[in-house]
């Protein structure tokens, strides 16, 4: 009994080593990985609701927000008229501005 024993615990540990192994190999980052997920820009002017709805952290309410001050205002052209938006502050544009283009 002892050897079932000592082979479903060896087996255990060898299986719970290969899987910490994988686990650490696969978020290893690259510049090159990198690169290949880089974020697509959505135009905040010429945007949809949906497209800036998909953006993280943004919301549908928020994004009718943007579009509102954008038929009130213009063109918003910088991060801290993003500010401006009702219900966006500046911790919000900081994470939301990689994610947009101001042109």
């Amino acid at each position: 009994m002892k050897p079932l024993y000592f082979a479903l615990g060896m087996t255990l540990l060898s299986l719970t080593a290969n899987l910490c192994a994988a686990e650490t190999s696969s978020d290893k980052v690259t510049k090159a990985s990198a690169q290949a997920h880089a974020v697509q820009k959505v135009s905040i002017n010429s945007a949809s609701l949906e497209q800036l709805d998909a953006i993280p952290g943004l919301g549908q309410k928020k994004a009718q927000a943007v579009l509102d001050y954008i038929a009130a205002n213009g063109p918003i052209k910088d991060e801290a008229q993003l500010t401006q938006v009702k219900g966006i502050g500046e911790k919000l544009a900081a994470k939301i501005s990689p994610y947009l283009s101001f042109n």
